[in-house]
């Protein structure tokens, strides 16, 4: 029973795949034309690097025992014959699970041990030490193993309650929160802080990484989860349990960590198969299922159609099964259209549009270079058309002509060097402003002002004018820009006139997609200096951790924007060096001309078919390169759309099917 979610991922990665193809194609045809220069070839590398590890990731959220890990098993893994993720009743996910693939790597679970808290250092910056993460091996051949395997992420620790504090699993100013001490008094703490599962799923091949949290406000949960892995997931899923609806403990995650988030949300009323009642028809327990998914839309206040009613449970057995009622029944199906109907499509424009950018700007260069070339071809072209029936006194003086040309070119080079000087200044300032070393000594400026207040009650502000400095910083960077826009623009007007270049202006780096960013974070991680909130601000632990890993949000923006500015700032020199390099060339090629022709008379009418023979080679050039970059804008602009299903619209539970026989004998292994 396969996946529709399976198909569309798999519809997605086969259109990467061939546009990456199209993309090596367009490379290697621009390089056979030599019209591909290094920022081009380094533009080349970056899509195809982005094509390459584009990810999907979709982040499971819920309260302890709402059955994430079993809907991710429905979902994604039921080809493997059983569970993968373990499942099992009660609290199974102990620390943030991520499920993704590197063919890299072999199939393994790495676990960072708790006891790293101690150092204050951040998962991001931990994934970067392979030696303090335990690996355990996945044998991919015994599923017993397997299973013996994953259910290391489910382990916990007894440790005293002074090592509980020291790791944040105990809050003396909140002892409701705290967990039970046992007759040793001593209290139990997840073994580890963060699981990476290695494993080569068909979905995971292509590109999806699934996030498996813990309950996001149980005491001692990983701030970073909040901070740094919810706020990168494409989509997050948010579970329920149907004999529950919304407690107050679901509400409170809801409100604090998802209700703001810029993501697309799926909530999941899971559980369905336990509203099944003997003594209620089906259409009365279809009835109840619809009033909870009524209610849980209501007081989540999401659209009705975000609100799926899902036994996990029931469809994991039925894809085991093979049993075509009993999944329709579980409610899976709609709940993977939308998925695929909502992110796939929407993930797919956003690589259409990267393409469509990068090979439009390459396709531009290249003409460029291919247009310089004819035109000092139209120019040679002319010089040895008009060298027909000339005496040798007239070619002597055509060659003096020559030579006192190719002697002011080699004048210019002092004031291109001062050019360069200059460029070279302004631009290394304005990276600067950009700097990583910039971005830390702004934030940390924001620590130390927020700790140097009692309570936190000094972050908010602290981290406000932290945002407006960061907004200074790319007001600086831009007026940069604008500087060396200008300079250049002077400087090839000048020497196109002296010297009869054809430099252009590249069109300026624009800093507002980075804005937009910024302001996004601010907005992100602003919420924790609500009134709500803040109070955690007062936890230095916290604190320092909220500040790393909003530094790394940061620092993606900042070095995106200053590769952005160096990539645009080389390629005014590149620009230039092209045509003095083409300059050379066709000067070297005028003066072999003249040599040739001055030798013999008849070499001129060999020479001037060779240069209308190039001429023609390069309108063919363009011609090619025009058609392939048209071909990829048609591809990238096809986007794979999810697979239709029939009948979603009714695919409502039948819940009067959860007692299929051989369902609840699978779901019992």
């Amino acid at each position: 029973m396969p996946s529709t979610l399976s198909r569309d991922l798999d519809a997605l990665a086969e259109w990467r795949r061939a546009i990456d193809r199209r993309v090596e194609q367009f490379g290697l045809l621009l390089s056979d034309h030599d019209v591909l220069d290094e920022p081009g070839q380094v533009q080349v590398a970056t899509l195809r690097r982005r094509l390459a590890t584009d990810r999907l990731v979709l982040a499971f959220v819920a309260e302890f025992s709402r059955g994430k890990s079993e809907l991710i098993n429905a979902l994604f893994f039921s080809d493997a014959g059983r569970r993968v993720m373990p499942a099992t009743p009660g609290r199974t996910t102990m620390c943030p699970v991520e499920l993704a693939w590197d063919p890299s790597d072999p199939p393994h679970l790495a676990l960072l041990p708790i006891t790293t808290r101690r150092d204050g250092q951040t998962v991001s910056a931990l994934r970067e030490r392979p030696a303090l993460w335990q690996r355990v091996a996945l044998p991919l051949g015994d599923p017993e193993g397997m299973t013996r395997a994953l259910q290391e992420v489910t382990h916990t620790l007894r440790v005293s309650v002074a090592e509980a504090r020291a790791l944040g699993f105990w809050d003396d100013e909140h002892p409701e929160d705290n967990p039970p001490r046992d007759e040793s008094d001593r209290v139990e703490v997840p073994a580890w802080r963060h699981a990476l599962i290695n494993f080569p799923h068909p979905l995971l091949r292509r590109g999806l990484v699934v996030i498996d949290t813990p309950g996001l406000n149980a005491i001692g949960a990983e701030p970073e989860l909040t901070l740094g892995l919810l706020p990168s997931a494409h989509a997050t899923v948010f579970l329920l349990a149907a004999d529950a609806g919304v407690t107050r403990s679901d509400l409170t995650i809801w409100r604090e960590h998802l209700a703001d988030r810029a993501v697309e949300r799926f909530v999941v009323l899971n559980k369905i198969d336990v509203l099944n009642d003997p003594l209620l028809d089906a259409g009365q327990v279809a009835q109840q299922v619809q009033s909870q998914c009524d209610q849980v839309a209501s007081t989540l206040a999401v659209a009705q159609e975000r609100v799926f009613p899902v036994s996990a449970r029931l469809a994991l057995m039925a894809r085991l099964d093979g049993d075509v009622p009993a999944f329709q029944a579980s409610g899976l199906a709609a709940l993977e259209h939308a998925l695929a109907h909502q992110l796939l499509p929407e993930r797919g424009a956003v690589i259409g549009r990267l393409v469509e950018d990068g090979v439009v700007a390459l396709q531009q260069r290249a003409l460029k270079q291919l247009n310089d070339r004819r035109r000092q071809g139209a120019e040679q072209l002319a010089e040895l058309t008009a060298l027909r029936g000339k005496s040798s006194t007239k070619l002597q003086m055509m060659r003096l002509r020559f030579e006192s040309e190719a002697g002011a070119f080699e004048q210019c080079m002092p004031r291109i060097a001062a050019m360069r000087a200059v460029h070279t200044r302004l631009l290394e300032k304005v990276q600067k402003v950009l700097s990583s070393e910039r971005l830390r000594a702004e934030v940390a400026r924001m620590q130390s002002d927020a700790e140097s207040k009692m309570f936190g009650l000094g972050a908010g502000k602290a981290f406000d004018q932290l945002c407006q400095r960061l907004g200074a910083l790319f007001d600086e960077a831009e007026a940069g820009i604008d500087e060396i826009d200008q300079m250049l623009g002077a400087s090839h007007r000048q020497m196109n006139t002296e010297f009869g270049f054809a430099l252009t202006l590249t069109a300026k780096p624009l800093l507002t997609a980075y804005r937009r960013e910024l302001r996004r974070i601010e907005k992100a991680y602003g919420q924790y200096f609500s009134v709500t909130k803040l109070w955690r601000m007062s936890d230095r632990a916290f604190m320092t951790q909220f500040v790393q890993v909003l530094l790394s949000r940061l620092r993606v923006v900042f070095e995106n924007a200053s590769v952005e500015v160096e990539v645009w700032g080389k390629t005014g020199t590149t620009q230039l060096d092209g045509q003095l390099h083409e300059r050379r060339r066709a000067l070297h090629t005028r003066r072999a001309s003249f040599d040739r022709i001055q030798l013999a008379g008849d070499e001129l009418e060999r020479r001037i078919e060779e240069v209308e023979a190039i001429d023609g080679q390069l309108g063919q050039a363009a011609d090619r390169i025009a058609e392939s970059v048209q071909a990829l804008r048609s591809l990238a602009a096809t986007v794979p759309r999810a697979t239709p299903i029939a009948g979603v619209a009714d695919a409502a539970p039948r819940l009067e099917l959860v007692h299929s026989a051989g369902g609840a004998s699978r779901g019992a292994a």
